[in-house]
């Protein structure tokens, strides 16, 4: 697989976040609730019924015991967890298209956060470098065209700071997260 495709630049991204999210964990203190492979079952609910196989069984039902729950969560493989990451957030949010090391900040900071707060970082980002773009946490055209005008030495460092402020932010304002800082500055300035 050459270095510079977008399927090696997936795979690399894949390893950034599965190394940051680590196995199964379920921690009262987290709002996603039960979470595997950085996928938790509070964003399972969210897609809502899905049967794509056509099975009869929907298709984060991995046990097949007729619904989605922690026990699907914790028994997610590393290869279904790599399909979701494809499908509802490489692809869904086109990162495909961003260079390589911004693709894999912004997915990895998406999958932390959310991707229109991920988003919105990289557009502060990108003021914070000298672009003006407004932080609507889409990633269009515009956003897109703005990067391509960048100098990523100067982006990358700026999202860096941009995500740092906003863990500082969230756990200033919920205490009880403050347990999760640690790791997010780490995952931030990664």
């Amino acid at each position: 697989m050459d270095a510079a495709s977008p399927e090696w630049v997936f795979q690399r991204a894949l390893d950034v976040i599965l190394e940051h999210e680590g196995g199964f964990v379920d921690d009262p203190d987290d709002p996603g609730g039960a979470t595997n492979f950085g996928v938790s079952l509070r964003f399972l609910h969210s897609v809502g019924e899905l049967d794509v196989d056509g099975d009869g069984f929907h298709d984060f039902d991995f046990d097949k015991d007729g619904d989605v729950d922690a026990i699907d969560v914790r028994s997610m493989e590393r290869s279904q967890a790599a399909m979701i990451y494809r499908d509802f957030w490489w692809l869904k949010f086109r990162y495909d298209l961003l260079p390589g090391e911004v693709a894999i900040k912004v997915f990895d900071l998406s999958v932390n956060m959310g991707a229109r707060q991920a988003h919105k970082l990289l557009q502060r980002a990108l003021r914070a470098s000298g672009v003006e773009v407004v932080d609507d946490g889409l990633i269009g055209p515009v956003t897109r065209l703005a990067i391509d005008d960048t100098d990523l030495c100067a982006l990358l460092p700026a999202l860096r700071s941009e995500a740092a402020g906003f863990y500082r932010a969230l756990t200033a304002a919920r205490p009880p997260l403050k347990k999760f800082l640690k790791g997010w500055l780490r995952r931030a300035y990664s």
